[in-house]
């Protein structure tokens, strides 16, 4: 059952990396950031725009490059995140970095059921050097949120 699991998650990781949803220069936005893992090179330019009140996710898009892991994080996360209120996304993204602490373990049912997709990486996290990939997305998205609530 565990390899069934396994092969499930890397396919949805996989299939994300093709498929990478958000992708794109989003050119109206509030606030933007730009990261890089400099182990390994990946980077991302994330851009998101608030509803006037800055508490809805309105749009996020984002350009970048690197490996799988890094990009399909990136599509699972605007997934999660579009069309959602800032709060929901800051609470889905301290489950993510918890998702990530727990080096392969899975959190509780109810943490693991809101990451949906995002639960893919729980075997990432037992590679200390791909946990940076699977957060850089997640930190891009903290740092444009607090960027774009400043000005709405």
């Amino acid at each position: 059952m565990a390899d069934a699991m396994e092969q499930l998650y890397q396919q949805v990781i996989l299939d994300h990396a093709r498929a990478r949803q958000g992708a794109g220069e989003l050119l109206d936005y509030g606030g933007e950031s730009f990261q890089i893992n400099p182990t390994c090179g990946d980077q991302v330019t994330l851009r998101v725009n608030l509803d006037p009140a800055g508490e809805t996710i309105l749009q996020l898009g984002w350009t970048g490059e690197g490996c799988s892991i890094s990009q399909a994080s990136l599509s699972v996360m605007h997934e999660l995140v579009t069309g959602h209120p800032v709060t929901r996304a800051e609470e889905l993204g301290g489950y993510f970095r918890d998702l990530m602490a727990a080096r392969g373990r899975e959190l509780d049912a109810v943490r693991q059921e809101a990451l949906e997709d995002a639960s893919a990486f729980t075997g990432v996290a037992r590679y200390p050097a791909r946990i940076k990939c699977a957060l850089l997305g997640w930190m891009a998205l903290r740092d444009a949120l607090v960027q774009a609530r400043g000005r709405a």
